[in-house]
């Protein structure tokens, strides 16, 4: 009897549980499965907004690179007329010693010119 009563309790406890229908199981999976359709909906979205902001971001890169090499031209253009400047001053000022021993040299010609001159008007 003890035999007896322990497949009893044992077909007892078994058909208690019972098993899970396919219905049941549809209705507790139905709510991840949505979830995890928003939620792949959501990485798309970010995916996707994450590839425009990266291709925003080469842009800039390239227009940043452009500018930082439009600047070194400018730069180096700037230098290159600073240099041309400094030339010129240099030619400059020379030319205007030049021309102020020139006018000394003028002015004490003239001077002894204007000497003569007397000496001459005396005689």
């Amino acid at each position: 009897m003890r035999g007896v009563s322990k497949i009893l309790i044992g077909l007892l406890l078994a058909s208690s549980f019972g098993c899970a229908t396919e219905s049941f199981v549809k209705e507790q999976t139905d709510p991840l499965a949505n979830r995890l359709s928003k939620l792949e909906a959501r990485v798309a979205s970010i995916e996707s907004a994450l590839d425009a902001l990266s291709k925003k971001t080469d842009a800039l890169a390239t227009g940043l690179n452009e500018a930082k090499q439009a600047a070194a031209d400018a730069k180096a253009r700037a230098d290159q007329a600073m240099k041309a400047a400094q030339d010129a001053d240099a030619k400059a000022a020379a030319a205007a010693d030049r021309a102020e021993k020139a006018a000394d040299r003028a002015e004490a010609a003239a001077k002894k010119a204007a000497k003569a001159f007397e000496l001459q008007q005396k005689k």
